[in-house]
């Protein structure tokens, strides 16, 4: 190439990309107007609960049209189309990430500012070519979905917790606290809840480990799903749920409705947030109480992270055996240690080593998942809680995740939950109730020195 072509050539790459600019902004300012038109032309209906979705996507589809039609841009049916479902999505939806929460493959949106949108999927990160057109576009957004359930989000109170109306969860933080635009957080509300057969085709847990804690469960066990954030506790917790007996009475406690419990006598409770005077909150604590005046034979409470932990233990230790709840942490022992903190959180100023013999007397279980590197959810512990040794609350796993068969070429782990050989001492509380643990289900397929009891 000569030197004379050389900026020949550049001044058109300038040309072409300056016409492709002007073209996207062209089409940004149309889809302002027809939202704008479609807002002014419809107006209360589009927040009257009296219409059909149907009904209400006709009318939408039908003033798009007008507003198409008194527009003089040309448009390209590719063009026409996107500008359609654009607009349809701000008026009907959630703007662009409307398309992410119809995807049933993501299982959380995060919003990182309106020029970057994460997902995860199969348990990786990945970043989307979803943006928004500006911050007032997404602040337009977060503002109707926190509006659908009575909260607002401002510089006074730039923090929030909702739910869409599927049930998934929503954080939100915006200025002066978030640097570099707004945030929202969505953890997706599964339509179709996980079943115990999925998670084993998962290999989250094996069909003997499946078949134990299904036992442990119609056994009137008590126990603690532990894990970090994004491990799967609240869909084990689901699945060890639908293990309850059809006949029994089962009040459900949670701070934002994600069990989906196909009994029949089922009482769901759901916490209440403070409204925008700073009143009429009602705390996890509060319905834990309330549910032991409600004649429960199970407690699931869907999470415990404060003072309702004591209240918890009280409920385990007061007749109400069957109890299940998760709890943040990094390990089994680790779950003691928060159980204790959080005790400690309810202000009762209990010395240690009654909260201890507390834990000891309440708890007989824990289930402990983990998130691999590779990004599937396993359970790596499934732990037996022992008793009181001196001041210290002993554990016995009952299985390990075999971390030893190593690394396939796909990067995923090998293993999966082997037993340590060692039966727990509370089958003889499962042969009162008729439930007898089958050998089998403890055959020593780990290497010696697993499984002892730690302190």
């Amino acid at each position: 190439m000569t030197q004379t072509e050389q900026p020949v050539t550049r001044w058109q790459d300038q040309r072409s990309s300056q016409g492709v600019n002007q073209r996207e902004h062209q089409l940004e300012e149309m889809r302002q107007k027809m939202h704008q038109f479609v807002i002014h032309e419809l107006g209360p209906l589009l927040t009257d609960q009296r219409i059909s979705e149907a009904e209400l996507r006709r009318q939408v589809d039908e003033q798009l049209l007008r507003a198409l039609a008194q527009e003089r841009i040309a448009l390209t049916p590719a063009e026409r189309q996107t500008l359609v479902q654009s607009v349809t999505d701000d008026v009907l939806g959630y703007g662009p990430i409307d398309q992410l929460l119809r995807d049933e493959s993501i299982t959380e949106v995060m919003v990182n500012g309106p020029d970057h949108v994460y997902v995860e999927r199969s348990g990786k990160l990945v970043l989307t070519d979803v943006k928004f057109s500006d911050e007032v576009h997404l602040r337009r957004i977060i503002d109707k979905i926190v509006s659908q359930v009575g909260r607002r989000v401002d510089e006074a109170n730039p923090m929030v917790d909702a739910r869409l109306p599927d049930g998934s969860r929503v954080n939100v933080v915006v200025h002066p606290l978030s640097i570099g635009g707004p945030f929202m957080t969505i953890r997706k509300f599964a339509k179709d809840p996980y079943t115990v057969e999925d998670l084993i085709g998962f290999g989250s847990f094996t069909p003997q480990v499946a078949h134990f804690v299904n036992q442990c469960v119609k056994g009137r066990l008590n126990i603690v799903v532990s894990g970090g954030t994004g491990t799967g506790k609240t869909t084990l917790l689901n699945v060890l749920s639908s293990f309850i007996p059809s006949d029994e009475r089962i009040v459900t406690v949670e701070d934002a409705k994600e069990l989906q419990l196909h009994q029949i006598h089922v009482l769901p409770m759901e916490a209440r947030p403070p409204n925008i005077e700073g009143k009429g909150e009602v705390k996890i604590r509060d319905l834990v109480r309330n549910s032991l005046r409600m004649r429960p034979d199970r407690i699931v409470v869907g999470e415990v992270r404060g003072g309702e932990a004591l209240d918890m233990l009280q409920a385990m230790n007061t007749g109400h055996d069957g109890s299940i709840t998760t709890v943040h942490s990094n390990s089994p022992r680790d779950t003691l240690s928060r159980i204790e903190t959080m005790t400690l959180m309810a202000g009762m100023d209990l010395p240690v080593r009654v909260i201890r013999e507390q834990m000891a007397s309440a708890l007989d279980m824990i289930v402990h998942l983990t998130r691999l590197r590779d990004g599937t959810r396993r359970v790596t512990h499934v732990s037996e809680v022992m008793g009181m040794e001196g001041d210290v609350v002993v554990l016995q796993d009952i299985y390990t995740f075999d971390f030893s068969a190593g690394i396939d070429e796909e990067g995923r782990f090998r293993g999966g939950l082997r037993s340590t050989g060692i039966r727990p001492s509370f089958s003889e509380k499962l042969n009162d109730y008729g439930i007898a643990l089958e050998p089998s289900l403890f055959a020593n397929t780990q290497p010696a020195g697993n499984g002892q009891a730690s302190r």
